[in-house]
């Protein structure tokens, strides 16, 4: 007999018949000998609808009372859910944050998990009964209910795999981890098993399932992930530790990305600490800086561009600007643009001349490279927002990666 976590997402218990659908599963699950633990997340939307409604009623809602509000949306989730396993004749018990014994740290609307105590958990499968537990929440250390942000469900499942020792399901309304996004490219394949490393890689560069923040702490732990479809049910792809043993796929993936923007600083004073204050200020305002590029000194001056989240762009702008205007920088430029195209393999480490693909391929079909972003196992490339389609496109296709070159799936 295994243990099972299995998490379901707002799509996969939007209504009343998906919620009978996901207890049929798990019944059939128990039938053939295993134990389940159930995570579920708030119904289709809800969690965007609780935001809105929250707006609605206060300019600056406190993010003690958005917490308590936006977990409403899974525990309602959990109660339905067990309702439906009952009239399967399966018992189960629905469950909180709190009361499956998440303790977290006190940031509201993103909190950090300090500890796991699954006792009342255990107890319900040595009784024999199906824990079904409200996803992204916990209980501060100052006994305030607190929400993980977006995906956080994955995050719960992901720890009480790794706490109550059983793999990990994440079922969503895809099935699986694929080679590109389909909608783009409808020759891409479906991978059966990825590493953690080239699946924390294809995270940071915009694939959004699974949350890179469950890939990480699965890594950290080294519980095995299977993300699944909650509508097809069939085998999907698995997220393991990288086997030595096997020769890795020299490109698993690749990732056009919308949502960033560009900002560009000229003529810096180019002498020690200007870099240090300016990404100290944006560190100050929470912008997550990604890309950086700075150029050769000429003169005493320099350049230096990066990239960061559209939405932080304003922060971002202002701090910049406030920077140029102290040291007497030439100017400021922005740019919301561009996309980011990336490419993941952790066969990059051992087949040279990745790089030269990727620039020649770009180049034959007169796409410009902005910024280029390297790591061991990725390559990153800032285009045109306009041309971003075209680059996934010409690149997947360049490294073999389209079904009809390939053969199904890897």
């Amino acid at each position: 007999m295994a243990l099972v976590v299995q998490k379901f997402g707002g799509t996969s218990v939007a209504d009343p018949d998906r919620m009978r659908e996901v207890a049929d599963h798990v019944a059939r699950t128990r039938r053939r000998g295993d134990e389940v633990v159930l995570v579920v997340s708030a119904m289709g939307k809800e969690t965007d609808e609780l935001l809105h409604l929250a707006s609605q009623v206060s300019r600056a809602p406190a993010g003690r009372e958005m917490d308590m509000l936006i977990t409403a949306g899974e525990r309602k989730a959990t109660a339905l859910v067990s309702m439906a396993l009952h009239d399967l004749g399966v018992a189960a018990d629905s469950f909180t944050g709190s009361q499956a014994g998440f303790l977290t740290d006190t940031n509201h609307m993103n909190a950090k998990i300090l500890e796991v105590r699954p006792d009342r958990l255990r107890q319900a499968l040595n009784g024999g009964r199906v824990p079904v537990v409200g996803g992204s929440q916990g209980v501060s250390t100052e006994r305030n209910v607190t929400f993980f942000g977006r995906g956080g469900s994955d995050t719960t499942a992901v720890a009480l795999a790794h706490a109550l020792g059983g793999v990990c399901e994440l079922y969503t309304d895809v099935s699986g981890v694929f080679t590109t996004d389909p909608r783009v490219v409808p020759l891409a394949r479906k991978l059966a098993r990825v590493s953690f490393d080239e699946m924390l890689e294809l995270c940071a560069c915009g694939c959004p399932k699974p949350a890179m923040r469950a890939v990480e702490y699965a890594r950290t732990h080294k519980v095995p992930l299977h993300v699944r479809s909650a509508f097809t049910w069939e085998p999907g792809t698995w997220i393991d530790e990288e086997d030595p043993m096997m020769e890795q796929a020299m490109i698993s993936g690749v990732v056009g990305d919308a949502s960033e923007a560009k900002i560009t600083l000229t003529n810096l004073p180019d002498r020690p600490g200007i870099a240090g204050r300016l990404f100290r200020g944006l560190a100050a305002r929470d912008v997550n800086v990604d890309m950086i590029v700075q150029n050769v000194s000429e003169g005493g001056a320099t350049d230096i561009s990066f990239t960061l989240p559209k939405d932080d762009l304003p922060a971002g702008r202002e701090v910049s600007d406030a920077l140029a205007a102290e040291i007497g920088a030439d100017r400021v430029t922005s740019d919301d643009g561009i996309g980011r195209v990336s490419l993941v393999g952790a066969g990059m480490k051992s087949h040279p001349g990745v790089a030269a693909t990727v620039f020649e391929t770009l180049a034959a079909n007169d796409i410009n490279i902005e910024m280029i972003s390297t790591s061991a196992i990725r390559i990153s490339c800032i285009v045109r927002e306009a041309d971003l389609d075209r680059a996934v496109i010409v690149l997947h296709s360049a490294f073999g990666l389209d079904a009809s070159l390939a053969g199904g799936t890897r």
